[in-house]
């Protein structure tokens, strides 16, 4: 990518002190830099693209808190054009639902795992209160520099944080699954399918793998249910009486002191995870964006609270959006802008949210199954880019310790606030890290 680390050099001095870079017609069809663009029909197609890859995660997430996927869609587009807007475009990112809530929206609100959930507010309230945390890193940051996050969070910490999130996620997958009947054949087939398109299938398949295996294995599960009675039926007529377009179903958040002292922590969480996520982007584009990282909390920060505000899930940063650009080397910011933009439209139909209610649990299992295994072992890449030394106990120690607290999800009360896995794993990574490297940051900086 030494291509678009020329061409951004060599602009420097022109975007010097404005908040948005100047897009410009990309010159060359091979790559296209953050602040280029590969011309307005290009973009729109590609914009299409990465919010039908972020799909099948994004619906996904909130469907197992029982959250309204419209509001979700909806929020998720309204938080990436708010993060395009407070880093001033220069960070290639989609925002999606988080699924960091996941097991405490669960607990706290006592989810039973399929339909709305009825206590969606004293959820929000509490993911309310991380993002107003998430924020206040995020300015923190940009006051102070960024050193200090790197140092606490250097590639063994963050990598440690991302394989718990998605371990300390397995039981939620694994109940949906059933006990061996057919609907655990339904989910099991889904997983094989999504498993079979991102393997075997060409570039579009890959990046649509999700979306694709939740459609075919969906269909398999209505001939198995309600052809042939092996299964609990899926009922259409919710379907039948919905309305191509209308308002999705807001709800205000209840706040709770107990639930915003849970959630609130992590906030940790989510920066750990939008910090990996700079890094790879960096990577890929060859320039650094870790001194946007405090822009980049603040608008994930601003995003969560928006979305809470409305109802919907917290956000966060995609793989998916690493995935599509590693493939189209498009890294345009207007993409995603776009995206964001189509991502509204797409809230706004109550048939397309209907249809999502529709989908059987064991397929939604099924692909959380592949999903949250996924993201634990991706948080490897991580390791492996960077050289993590794990023949190092001081190194092995962070790590090991937060894998189990993650995946035993070892949770703490401490007075009137409950500390769950994820962020107990959080902090065993980067408390540990820190007493057993002394002069932690030579990790982030090699």
């Amino acid at each position: 990518m030494d291509d678009i680390a020329k061409r951004r050099d060599g602009r420097a001095t022109v975007m010097a002190g404005r908040w948005f870079p100047v897009w410009r017609r990309a010159a060359e069809a091979d790559s296209v830099a953050p602040d280029e663009y590969p011309g307005w029909w290009q973009s729109m197609a590609l914009g299409g693209q990465h919010l039908l890859a972020m799909t099948g995660s994004n619906v996904l997430g909130p469907l197992l808190m029982g959250f309204d996927p419209n509001v979700a869609i909806l929020c998720s587009g309204l938080g990436t054009l708010l993060f395009f807007l407070v880093t001033g475009g220069r960070v290639p990112s989609y925002l999606g639902s988080s699924f960091s809530f996941i097991t405490l929206t669960v607990a706290i609100t006592g989810y039973v795992g399929h339909g709305p959930n009825p206590d969606i507010g004293l959820a929000c309230g509490g993911i309310f209160a991380a993002g107003v945390v998430y924020a206040l890193i995020g300015m923190i940051v940009m006051f102070t520099g960024y050193g200090w996050i790197e140092r606490l969070m250097p590639p063994s910490v963050t990598g440690a944080i991302g394989a718990a999130i998605g371990l300390n996620l397995a039981p939620v997958a694994t109940r949906g699954l059933g006990q061996g009947d057919a609907g655990t054949a339904c989910g099991l087939f889904a997983l094989l399918c999504m498993v079979g398109f991102a393997v075997y299938g060409g570039a579009l398949v890959r990046r649509l793998s999700i979306l694709l295996a939740l459609v075919i294995s969906s269909i398999v599960y209505v001939i198995v249910a309600n052809g042939f009675g092996l299964a609990p039926p899926v009922d259409f007529t919710g379907i039948a009486r919905t309305p191509l377009f209308g308002m999705p179903h807001f709800a205000a958040p209840r706040f709770s002191a107990q639930a915003m002292m849970i959630f609130a922590p992590v906030a940790i969480v989510l920066v750990a995870e939008n910090l990996g996520h700079l890094k790879a982007i960096g990577a890929m584009t060859g320039t650094s964006l870790s001194p946007l990282a405090g822009r980049a909390f603040l608008g994930d920060g601003l995003a969560t609270m928006l979305a809470a505000a409305l109802g919907g899930t917290g956000v966060t940063t995609y793989v998916e959006n690493i995935g599509v650009m590693a493939i189209s080397r498009v890294y345009s910011t207007l993409v995603f802008a776009i995206a964001g933009l189509f991502a509204v439209l797409l809230g706004f139909s109550p048939l397309f949210g209907a249809l999502l209610h529709a989908i059987p649990e064991a397929v939604v299992s099924g692909l959380a199954l592949g999903l949250f295994g996924l993201i634990a072992a991706t948080m490897v890449r991580i390791w492996i880019d960077h050289r993590v030394d794990f023949s190092q106990p001081a190194t092995l120690f962070p790590v090991g310790v937060a894998l189990i607290a993650g995946a035993g999800n070892f949770t703490l009360h401490l007075g009137g606030i409950t500390l769950g896995g994820i962020v107990t794993a959080s902090l065993s990574a980067i408390i540990l890290n820190q007493v057993l490297h002394p002069r932690a940051g030579k990790e982030a900086t090699s």
